[in-house]
Formats: C-alpha cells, sequence, structure tokens
C-alpha cells in the first residue's frame, strides 16, 4: 500500500458533511415558496470537517419521500398528499494552501439534477419532474480552522435559480429565487486520537423575492450533526458507525402571503438518523449510507430520507 499521511486520512475520514448542501429541492406543499433551497441531515455525523488542500469530488444520491403534510398546530392535515423525490449532486471541492485570517481556504461548486414526483389529491395537484437541472452553488469562501482538539469552519454561498420554474408547476426542479448562505459550525475530538468525534453545523439562508409570486420566503436557520465512533482495521479500511441529528426552523416570516401560503405560518421540523462511513485507504475512496426519519413537523412536510454519497479524493 502507498505510503499515506495519517492526518490527511482522517481528515478525509472525517469529511462527509463539508460546507454546503445537496440541494434536494423537495417540494412541500403546493406553494413553491414551502420548499427549501437546503435540505435537513444532508451531511451527517462529521457535519462540519473538511478535508485537506486538494481536489475532491463527491457524489450525493438523496432519496425522500413522505405522506404527511402538516399544519401550524404540527397536526397532519388528513390531505391524500405523496411526495417521492431523488437528487444527484455532483460537488467539486478545491482545498488550497492559502491562508485568509488563519484559517485554510477552499472554494466548491455543487451541481444539483433532481427527480419529482408529488400528488395532492383533493387539490388536483399531481406532477411530476424527470431528472432536471435544480439551482447550483456557488460557494467561493470557505474557512477552515483545524486544531489539535476541534475544527472550526465558516462559509458563504449563494444559490442561483438555474433550474426551471413555474409557479403552476408543483414539481419544478428551481425555485425561482437567489438565496444567500452563511455556515458556521465545528467538531470537538472527545479523545486525542480523535476517534471520538462531535460535530454541530449551522446554516443560515436569506432569500430573494421569488419570480411569478412575488414573495420573498422567510429566512432559514438549520442545525445538524452527530456523534461518531472510528474504528481502524488492516491499515486499510476506515469505519465509522454514528447517530445524526438535524432541525431546521423558519425565523422571519414570508413578505406576504402566497399561492396556498400565509405569511406567518412558519415552516419548522426535526430528524434523528443514524449512519455509516467506510474509507477504503488506498484508493482516497470512501462511501456513507445515512438514514434519517423526521418528526414535529409544522407547515412542511414529514416523512424520512436516504442518502448514499460517494468521496473520491486526489
Amino acid at each position: 500500500m502507498n505510503k499515506i499521511n495519517n492526518t490527511k486520512i482522517k481528515s478525509l475520514m472525517l469529511y462527509m458533511a463539508g460546507i454546503s448542501g445537496l440541494l434536494l429541492n423537495s417540494v412541500t406543499a403546493v406553494a413553491a415558496t414551502s420548499g427549501s433551497h437546503y435540505p435537513m441531515g444532508g451531511e451527517g455525523v462529521a457535519a462540519a470537517t473538511l478535508p485537506p488542500p486538494g481536489m475532491h469530488y463527491r457524489m450525493y444520491n438523496t432519496w425522500y419521500s413522505a405522506d404527511t403534510l402538516t399544519n401550524n398546530s404540527g397536526d397532519d392535515t388528513g390531505l391524500d398528499f405523496d411526495l417521492s423525490a431523488y437528487a444527484q449532486v455532483h460537488r467539486f471541492v478545491h482545498m488550497t494552501e492559502k491562508t485568509i485570517l488563519g484559517a485554510n481556504w477552499g472554494y466548491n461548486v455543487l451541481i444539483p439534477m433532481v427527480s419529482k414526483d408529488i400528488s395532492i389529491k383533493p387539490v388536483g395537484v399531481d406532477a411530476d419532474t424527470s431528472f432536471a437541472l435544480g439551482d447550483v452553488i456557488l460557494e467561493p469562501l470557505v474557512l477552515n480552522w483545524p486544531r489539535e482538539r476541534f475544527d472550526a469552519v465558516m462559509a458563504l454561498a449563494v444559490i442561483a435559480p438555474t433550474g426551471d420554474y413555474d409557479v403552476h408547476d408543483a414539481a419544478s426542479p428551481g425555485y425561482g429565487y437567489w438565496t444567500g448562505m452563511l455556515t458556521a459550525g465545528g467538531t470537538y475530538y472527545l479523545d486525542s486520537e480523535k476517534s471520538w468525534t462531535f460535530s454541530a453545523l449551522t446554516r443560515t439562508l436569506v432569500h430573494t423575492e421569488q419570480d411569478d409570486t412575488d414573495v420573498r420566503p422567510g429566512a432559514e436557520f438549520t442545525i445538524e450533526g452527530g456523534i461518531g465512533k472510528q474504528l481502524e482495521f488492516n491499515h486499510t479500511w476506515l469505519v465509522r458507525p454514528g447517530i445524526t441529528y438535524c432541525a431546521t426552523w423558519q425565523i422571519s416570516d414570508d413578505s406576504q402571503d402566497g399561492p396556498g401560503t400565509l405569511a406567518s405560518e412558519r415552516k419548522q421540523a426535526y430528524g434523528i438518523g443514524g449512519e455509516i462511513n467506510l474509507f477504503y485507504l488506498p484508493w482516497l475512496l470512501q462511501g456513507n449510507l445515512r438514514y434519517v426519519h423526521e418528526f414535529g413537523a409544522k407547515n412542511t412536510t414529514e416523512g424520512s430520507s436516504a442518502v448514499f454519497t460517494l468521496t473520491k479524493s486526489f
């Protein structure tokens, strides 16, 4: 086996999260403004750990399904509702040797391809989209402060409305508005060997006015992360099982009522799940499988997601 820098291996193993999301773009009601550019639980256990300097490619595969649509009290609306969505996101990351404010600087881009199928029979909604381009994330500023017992991260991104959007199409792959996203968080290593980790990563999303509806969606705040334990086998495999958590809140009202939405009714939801990460050291190749179950939702869907991610580092 080729000699591999141990610090780089540990950083790559923990890098199953990073700075920007999957862009599942899942529709959560008739109104397009009720969706989100960032899905809950997009990253998982090591949500706030970044890779070392170099080039990295990641492919996310996310399957989301829900048959419950909740109201402002968190109760099931009782509508005959069904949503299934699949997103494949291609992410290209470059962490450089340059430093800014004592942090390693990097940048990345995420290109999502989205499929959706949504049905709300009582209101006559039956729409689908087959593997179309969604809204692209551009993240020119990623800052990473790796330390002995913790890593800290901050990033700024813009999400461009590159996906097609139609106010009359509930399965539109795009959302029809721009989003600015601030990311901040950290990973704490519970032991000196960095085998036990706890992470928390926050994202704050602020939106512009949506095409066609003239509604500016309210700002959102999300947090995700988890706790995991890394194991090594035969100096060839690194394995990290873990428990993940996530939550999202709409922190400001929409600018006005929209088609099928009330400006004052804010979204929120929580999620819990588990994952396992496998890293094959000779190839610098890793795969991650995660399942997240949602609960406590208000004014949005309540369902579950499965995420399979492949990451290749160079």
